[in-house]
């Protein structure tokens, strides 16, 4: 899946339109293939930005759970840190 696209469950604060919005986009232009639809896609490209949020939205107020919200700031810093140390350059073996 896109990289892009990230988890907007049981977070605090909860997820904003905006965010849906931004997962949404990035989902219908993995499916489509397409970054900007061309004039005579972009109607249906933007109905399906639409619906797709509409339905995350719907989804992300009907799940449950006993889980404390996690910190969006500490989600990041370990996202940041994996990205860190998966990206960092390796020693050759042979030194």
């Amino acid at each position: 899946m896109c990289r892009s696209i990230k988890t907007l469950h049981n977070f605090t604060p909860p997820a904003t339109n905006e965010e849906i919005r931004a997962s949404s986009l990035q989902f219908v232009r993995k499916l489509s293939g397409f970054t900007k639809p061309s004039r005579a896609n972009e109607a249906a490209f933007s109905q399906a930005v639409d619906e797709v949020a509409q339905a995350a939205r719907a989804l992300l107020d009907a799940l449950v759970t006993t889980t404390p919200p996690r910190d969006r700031d500490v989600q990041a810093a370990k996202a940041r840190a994996r990205a860190a140390d998966r990206f960092r350059p390796q020693r050759s073996r042979m030194s």
